[in-house]
């Protein structure tokens, strides 16, 4: 057995040779791993999985095209660094949450009869004119959370829809709202706006605008002919000081305003400022006021928290005291109509005033 071991064990020393010669052969050096790319920061989703073949064929294949709604495309979330080719068939697309940066002529060639389209949250600094011109049917764009710097020319005139929160706008070029008639909401909170950029034709062409948002942007004073149809003005996070008089007595419609985080003072709210006939929800907390505004009879829902106000004259702000005083069995059609009000945040302390609460008796919250 030994000698057998002795014959064996040399033997067995050659092939393990061989087998580290297959592996290792002489004068080839190891692969070297490709170096490390690191992943681009992003708060998107990662990619989606290839989906089953689209019954379309002339689907995107970065996209995903429902069958049950062939008009609509949807291509969001996928980490898109370019727009694809759209057919003629689309009058929906949904592009938000990825890397686009431009949006090429040649993407929207065949879609002339897109009517939304979502762009939110992308890179866009610019939009190429030649692309809206073709997109005359377009009623809803959604640019918000972009890079541009300024509201896109040559606007669609059928927009009914125009968002552009969130972006580093600092520039309206003259005109650009005039032939939107259609235009019935305008976001541009959270920009780079001030007083400069609006005058009295800002806004001129936008005969049906009924919501204008222009909250967090540079603004000290209250932006001039707005057009007279809107329902809902939002205004907070600006530096506002003070409102002119008579400045929201062409507003027949207005029943929304919000001017939460301003400077607002008593010296610059004139008395009727607020005495608005279909006015039924009015914002003014986180600013300057000492004393209760006066309000018209049909408010509905006042906010004056985080203010500086020390005293409430119940009497005094009560838009229909005759009524509310002096006869308490009065028909309820004709006692302000108040159901919530937010006085925290105040110099006030409890009780709450009686004549507060005699003349508000529709009151269902007060938050004291």
């Amino acid at each position: 057995m030994k000698g057998l071991a002795r014959l064996i064990f040399p033997l067995i020393l050659v092939l393990i040779c061989e087998v580290n010669g297959q592996r290792r052969k002489p004068g080839r050096k190891r692969a070297t791993p490709p170096p490390f790319e690191p992943v681009e920061p992003t708060e998107l989703p990662p990619p989606l999985p290839p989906g089953p073949p689209s019954v379309f064929p002339d689907c995107p294949r970065e996209c995903f095209c429902p069958p049950d709604f062939p008009s609509a495309i949807y291509c969001d979330s996928r980490n898109l660094r370019k727009v694809p080719i759209f057919p003629p068939r689309a009058h929906y697309i949904y592009l938000q949450n990825n890397f686009i940066d431009e949006l090429p002529e040649e993407s929207f060639k065949n879609a002339t009869e897109l009517r939304w389209i979502n762009l939110d949250n992308n890179r866009i600094a610019k939009v190429n004119k030649k692309v809206l011109d073709r997109l005359e049917s377009l009623m809803f764009l959604y640019m918000e959370k972009n890079h541009l710097r300024e509201v896109p020319n040559n606007l669609p005139p059928n927009l009914e829809q125009l968002r552009l929160s969130r972006n580093r706008i600092s520039k309206i070029p003259g005109g650009v709202f005039n032939n939107l008639n259609h235009l019935i909401l305008l976001d541009l909170h959270h920009n780079e706006l001030n007083d400069g950029n609006f005058n009295k034709n800002t806004f001129k062409g936008l005969k049906n605008l009924m919501q204008l948002n222009l909250a967090h942007n540079r603004l000290h004073k209250m932006p001039p002919s707005v057009p007279n149809a809107i329902h809902q003005l939002f205004l907070d996070e600006n530096q506002i000081e003070d409102i002119p008089n008579n400045y929201f007595k062409d507003f027949p419609n207005l029943a929304f305003i919000r001017l939460n985080y301003n400077k607002l003072s008593d010296k610059g709210l004139p008395k009727n400022s607020f005495n608005l006939t279909n006015l039924l929800v009015l914002h003014l907390a986180y600013n300057n006021l000492t004393n209760i505004p006066y309000i018209n009879s049909r408010l509905e829902h006042l906010y004056l928290n985080n203010n500086s106000i020390e005293k409430i004259n119940g009497t005094q702000i009560c838009p229909n005291s005759m009524v509310a005083f002096h006869d308490p069995s009065s028909d309820f059609e004709n006692v302000p109509r108040l159901r919530y009000l937010r006085l925290d945040g105040n110099h006030l302390k409890p009780p709450i005033p009686l004549d507060l609460m005699m003349c508000f008796r529709l009151l269902q919250s007060v938050v004291f």
